[in-house]
């Protein structure tokens, strides 16, 4: 009895030992909303490269503006019958919350002029006047935009909604919040760029992900380093996506929402740094860059929560810095 008692604890413990040892770690990555992404995840004995992809695939089918077939491209063409799901009600009252806490600075409505200014799924690069900015800013405004019995309700057929400013940081959450269902404390999601990170590496060291220099994109020279444990991190600037006219002027793929134009501001790149949903930070960080440096340091005053990098040229033209960290 003795020696099958004994035998029983070590059979036990041999399975114990190998259950920990199929603990692993996971990197996955690949390409999505247009962009490339990087997730890893650890001690886990599941792959969940199928679940991410599976999630990945709802939020474009309901949000994606490049998917012809999505719901909020549907929506876009002028179609109300399409019942928005949880996804996209979501990312809607996310917007309209934003919205209205930047008093308009960020604005999903603005996809018109953003193709008109050759930055969206159309790439159309017109180059507008004042009166073709003029006719375009009528179709501009989140307060133009209703939910009613789930259905979008446009005050003007021709809005064109485009949650590009915001979708990357969306679907890290989503990817985050399974992570978080299925029990996993360390993890990093980056898309594009914006970032959600959560616990500790794997050496016990927090997240920590570089800020590039604006003036080295080309290098991706690092200007400054963040901590990011159990933070979420979004990074904006107008010193890749821009286009050069024939004429020599410069348009960048910010368009202010309270202009209409597509003209850069003295920001060269704004960082958003919170534990907030990523959602968040990336719409801040979009509204920021259409703010301007002094406008967005009152936004910072009246709200603490938010912590951010600005990388600036004074007005030497040089390279300065400033954050509330």
């Amino acid at each position: 009895m003795k020696n099958f008692l004994l035998i029983a604890i070590i059979i036990s413990l041999l399975c114990s030992c190998e259950s920990i040892q199929k603990q692993t770690d996971f990197r996955i990555t690949g390409s999505v909303f247009g962009t490339s992404y990087s997730i890893i995840y650890l001690e886990t004995p599941v792959n969940y490269h199928s679940s991410i992809d599976s999630l990945f695939y709802l939020v474009n089918k309901s949000t994606s503006t490049y998917l012809p077939t999505s719901d909020i491209s549907l929506i876009n063409k002028g179609d109300t019958t399409i019942v928005a799901d949880s996804i996209l009600l979501e990312l809607l009252e996310k917007s309209k919350k934003i919205f209205l806490k930047t008093n308009g600075y960020f604005d999903p409505t603005v996809g018109n002029l953003v193709n008109a200014w050759g930055f969206g799924p159309k790439k159309e690069k017109s180059n507008l006047d004042s009166l073709d900015v003029l006719k375009q800013m009528e179709l501009v405004g989140f307060d133009k935009i209703n939910v009613i019995n789930n259905k979008v309700i446009k005050a003007n057929p021709n809005i064109y909604l485009d949650f590009n400013s915001i979708g990357k940081g969306f679907g890290i959450d989503i990817i985050a919040r399974f992570f978080d269902s299925k029990d996993i404390d360390n993890y990093m999601i980056e898309i594009g760029g914006e970032i959600r990170a959560k616990g500790i590496k794997r050496n016990g060291n927090p997240w920590r992900v570089q800020i590039e220099n604006p003036t080295k994109n080309d290098t991706r020279e690092a200007f400054t380093y963040v901590n990011l444990s159990n933070n979420s991190m979004a990074t904006s600037g107008n010193y890749r996506k821009f286009r050069i006219a024939e004429n020599g002027q410069k348009y960048v793929h910010t368009v202010n929402p309270k202009t209409g134009f597509a003209t850069e501001t003295n920001l060269l790149s704004v960082s958003v740094i919170g534990a907030l949903d990523c959602a968040d930070v990336d719409a801040y960080a979009t509204a920021f860059m259409a703010m301007g440096l002094e406008k967005v340091k009152i936004f910072l005053k009246e709200n603490l929560e938010i912590k951010v990098i600005l990388i600036y040229l004074d007005e030497k033209q040089k390279l300065v810095s400033y954050s509330n960290l």
